[in-house]
């Protein structure tokens, strides 16, 4: 699957559990937040990869957010809103974002944009770095998807971006990650950690803690 489909894949099946009453009051499986956090947050993450496409397409700076507090701010502000307002607008903001995706013609996916983080990427990256926060959200909503819900397709490309985020943090143990016939070194490589693929990559990515496997440095 091509990043743009895996995009498309994470927003399906994003949405469809909102295809129920969700409690968006309650405990998401992030500390801190409730599924109503999230929820502002994949708005707000929408509007901000669409800002990075507008650039592509346009040649005009448009940052992901306007300041580094702007995230915070937007999302403290919807998450007050009413239920109903929250899984109209996230509908809406995936919906626009997809449109933005497919009308950005070839030649403009090699622009040179800029990450939340100051990093120097192209809108190639976009439809990745949309498909991570969708599926893994799904999963932090706590609505009863796990990682080995997620499709092969999605979690090996995850654990290559996050061994390469998570080891090359300070005080990442040298380690060597396996399942199957795959590895993922992690700080250079070391002792090997055997799993699934959704059993490690919940692990790197912070969302499962197995006993025995010793402390990551936080992925993102």
């Amino acid at each position: 699957m091509t990043a743009l489909d895996l995009a498309r894949a994470g927003e399906r099946v994003l949405l469809a559990a909102f295809d129920r009453p969700v409690r968006l009051r309650a405990p998401s499986g992030l500390p801190g937040w409730t599924r109503a956090h999230l929820v502002a947050h994949l708005i707000g993450n929408a509007g901000a990869l669409g800002n990075l496409l507008a650039w592509a397409r346009t040649g005009v700076e448009t940052p992901m957010y306007a300041t580094r507090a702007a995230r915070a701010e937007q999302i403290g502000r919807d998450v007050q809103r009413p239920d109903d307002w929250l899984v109209t607008t996230m509908r809406e903001s995936s919906a626009s974002l997809l449109d933005a995706m497919t009308e950005l013609t070839p030649a403009r996916w090699d622009h040179p944009v800029r990450s939340a983080l100051g990093r120097s990427i192209t809108a190639a990256e976009v439809p990745w770095m949309r498909a991570r926060e969708s599926f893994v959200h799904l999963v932090d909503l706590d609505l009863g998807v796990t990682f080995d819900d997620l499709p092969a397709e999605f979690l090996e490309p995850l654990l290559d971006d996050a061994t390469r985020t998570v080891g090359g943090k300070a005080g990442c143990p040298a380690l060597r990650l396996v399942a199957g016939p795959h590895s993922w070194p992690l700080a250079g490589g070391g002792a090997e950690v055997t799993g699934t693929v959704a059993d490690l990559a919940a692990w790197v990515t912070g969302r499962s803690r197995p006993a025995g496997r010793p402390a990551l440095p936080a992925w993102l």
